[in-house]
Parts: structure tokens; C-alpha cells; sequence
């Protein structure tokens, strides 16, 4: 039987592989950029309905809210007499803008909080 030639043989097992490392690269950087963008949003959705439970118009409230979440976001508030509910969502693009093939998420954040008693109130 004759001896096999195996020069070159790591080289092209390392062609393989590095596509395969670069994809996964990849996958996590936006498994990263998602998970800070549902962080960023949930920020949001909790500095409105604070702000908002404090006596802050839900304008002003909003726009706070819009300014602590990723570009993009939208707010929305629900008042009531013991409570606010916000609720925050954005869209989540490739990660850096650059990998606009990869899809978009959409991630939603809600907070609720307890309405404080204005000065005339207590």
C-alpha cells in the first residue's frame, strides 16, 4: 500500500472550519446587540411610567422614554387612578447595520407603576 501524501492537509481543514467560526461569530454578535436592545427597550418602558406616576404629562413622559430606547422606539401609556402601565417596542436590525440580510426583531418592554400622590393630594 502506498504512503498518502497529507501535506497541505491542516490548511484546508482550517478553510473549512473558518467560515463555520465567522458564521458563528456573527450569530452571537446579534444574539447581543438583541439582548441589549430588549434591555435598553424595558429602560424605556420603566423611565416613562415613572415619570408619568410622579406627575409628569405622558407627552414629556413619552419622549423621555423614546430618548432611553434604541432609535426608534415607541411608547405608549396607560394612566389610571393607582397605576401606569407603559409599554415600549422597537425593531432590531442586523447587528452594526451592516448585516442588513440577517432579520429584524421586534422586542417589547412593559412597566407598571404605582401613581404617587401629588402635593394637593396628601
Amino acid at each position: 500500500m502506498a504512503e498518502r501524501d497529507e501535506r497541505g492537509a491542516a490548511t484546508a481543514e482550517l478553510v473549512m472550519v473558518i467560515p463555520l467560526l465567522v458564521a458563528v461569530t456573527i450569530g452571537l454578535v446579534w444574539l447581543l446587540s438583541v439582548g441589549a436592545a430588549q434591555i435598553q427597550v424595558v429602560d424605556a418602558a420603566r423611565e416613562t411610567a415613572r415619570a408619568v406616576a410622579r406627575g409628569d404629562d405622558s407627552g414629556s413622559a413619552a419622549a423621555r422614554g423614546r430618548r432611553v430606547g434604541p432609535a426608534g422606539t415607541q411608547v405608549s401609556v396607560s394612566a389610571g387612578s393607582e397605576e401606569v402601565v407603559a409599554s415600549a417596542r422597537a425593531r432590531v436590525e442586523g447587528p452594526g447595520g451592516i448585516f442588513t440580510w440577517m432579520p429584524g426583531v421586534t422586542v417589547h418592554g412593559e412597566a407598571v407603576a404605582a401613581t404617587e400622590a401629588t402635593q394637593g393630594e396628601q
